[in-house]
């Protein structure tokens, strides 16, 4: 709890049960990783202020606190009631008046939470995270990040089908705004380094295009790890200027002659490309800074999965050196890219990111913002548990981590720092008991045994066919 010295007022405006909620305290491994002290400066050095009354209750910090727990709960416990609850327990135990139950007030708050704050929040502590992992967790002493793209569906509201218009093989109505969602992930920490989003379609709205917009989250001697839908000319070219190797797989369109080139070993050589002509969304400035050629590395890579048709693929890389880099390590490594579809499956269905809420672009883009904080702060409470029961963090569960922290999400904000380090060790020898289950035999028919409800499908907009059933029942009585 807090000293007894400090005042209801000041206790409210401070950020630490934020970072206690998050097992964030001197003395403990990644103590350095998004601290009270870091986000009270990035919402000062963003002028954001609100809340000054002395009776005003949702400050920055309890509105930031309150939307965190939001994005840790699925169901009811997850609506903006059940967090108005949780500001209550936290107003109690602070000595505060408790809010209204109206969950308007709270609503409304949110809204001044800027998206680059949270933007700010969510790579910082990534960041500071990917600088702290320990090199045994690196590849061949290398950061690598690894890119790829997904789709959410937002809330069918006007402003949100302006911004991201829905499917046009969608009658109007009845379909949902799409959003497209490219993200940069940790191979080592599984925290998210980057994300830009857009519309699904239209001009310069691809995975590659939306990809450029992450190239600064980059770092001098990175690797980029991703799928043939990046294995252009120009993403590597422009990776190479920015001091970052590439590794991909190669795109269906290009041919690939083991026959030529320089031959590092079966079916693994290096070879010249030549700059295609000047697209359409690069400059002739940007344009004249590309290279005529590039040396590339093609190499030829056997999936083999128990129980399936092998499979081979072309793997494209800048990393040209064979005695540093071996065919057998790249190879491995690129098997490690199907880790960001887990990654993305633990933020989408794990903490309900698919099923957004807001009604307003803006207000959409803080609620994904939110979720990845609370999603790379869940994941420096696994790098904590893997680092102190010398495991790896991807080798624990992402969805035990969740339900740890979420259910201990009031006790540790309100925790004292020596009851906060009881708590932190015994959290972390829980979420490190449940491991990912290695099950190379696993055999599991892809259907399931309970029968959702049979409803029909909804063929016009909900306000037209609602006007029917009234027309309807009139007509009838």
């Amino acid at each position: 709890m807090f000293s007894s010295y400090t005042s209801p007022r000041a206790a409210s405006n401070s950020f630490s049960f934020i970072a206690s909620a998050f097992l964030q305290s001197d003395g403990l491994p990644f103590a350095e990783v998004l601290p009270e002290e870091e986000i009270e400066a990035t919402f000062a050095e963003e002028n954001i202020s609100f809340a000054k009354q002395e009776d005003d209750i949702y400050t920055p910090a309890v509105t930031l606190w309150a939307w965190l727990s939001q994005a840790l709960h699925a169901g009811v416990p997850r609506s903006c009631v059940a967090a108005v609850s949780r500001v209550t327990v936290l107003c109690v135990m602070l000595g505060r008046k408790s809010p209204s139950p109206d969950s308007g007030d709270y609503c409304r708050a949110r809204a001044k939470l800027p998206e680059r704050v949270l933007q700010r929040l969510v790579y910082s502590a990534a960041d500071a995270l990917e600088s702290r992992v320990p090199a045994d967790w690196l590849w061949l002493g290398r950061h690598v990040k690894v890119a790829d793209g997904t789709t959410l569906l937002a809330p069918d509201t006007d402003a949100n089908q302006h911004a991201w218009p829905q499917s046009r093989s969608q009658k109007p109505g009845v379909g949902f705004p799409i959003l497209r969602m490219v993200v940069l992930m940790s191979l080592a920490t599984a925290a998210l380094c980057g994300v830009a989003m857009g519309p699904y379609k239209g001009k310069e709205t691809g995975e590659p295009a939306m990809l450029r917009e992450l190239l600064d989250r980059f770092q001098r001697g990175d690797v980029l790890l991703g799928d043939c839908c990046f294995a252009s000319y120009f993403m590597l070219a422009l990776s190479l200027a920015r001091g970052v190797d590439v590794v991909t797989r190669q795109h269906q369109c290009r041919q690939t002659d083991f026959r030529c080139g320089q031959r590092l070993g079966e079916k693994d050589h290096v070879v010249q490309w030549q700059r295609p002509t000047r697209p359409k969304w690069m400059d002739e400035k940007t344009y004249a800074t590309i290279p005529e050629t590039l040396c590339v590395r093609e190499l030829y890579v056997r999936v083999e999965i128990r129980g399936f048709r092998a499979k081979g693929l072309v793997v494209v890389t800048t990393l040209t050196d064979g005695e540093r880099y071996s065919q057998a390590e790249i190879a491995h490594l690129f098997r490690a890219r199907w880790h960001v579809e887990l990654d993305l499956r633990s933020i989408k269905v794990a903490m309900h990111l698919d099923d957004l809420r807001c009604k307003t672009p803006e207000m959409v883009r803080r609620e994904i913002l939110v979720h990845w904080l609370a999603y790379n702060m869940i994941r420096k409470v696994m790098a904590q548990a893997a680092l102190s029961q010398e495991q790896l963090p991807r080798q624990l569960s992402f969805a035990a981590a969740l339900a740890v922290v979420a259910g201990d999400w009031n006790q540790a904000s309100l925790a004292g720092s020596d009851m906060l380090i009881k708590l932190a060790k015994a959290q972390w020898r829980l979420i490190a008991w449940y491991k990912v289950g290695d099950r190379p035999d696993r055999v599991e028919p892809r259907a399931v045994k309970r029968r959702p409800k049979s409803h029909k499908l909804l063929t016009k907009p909900r306000k037209e066919a609602r006007a029917d059933l009234l027309h309807a029942g009139g007509t009838k009585s």
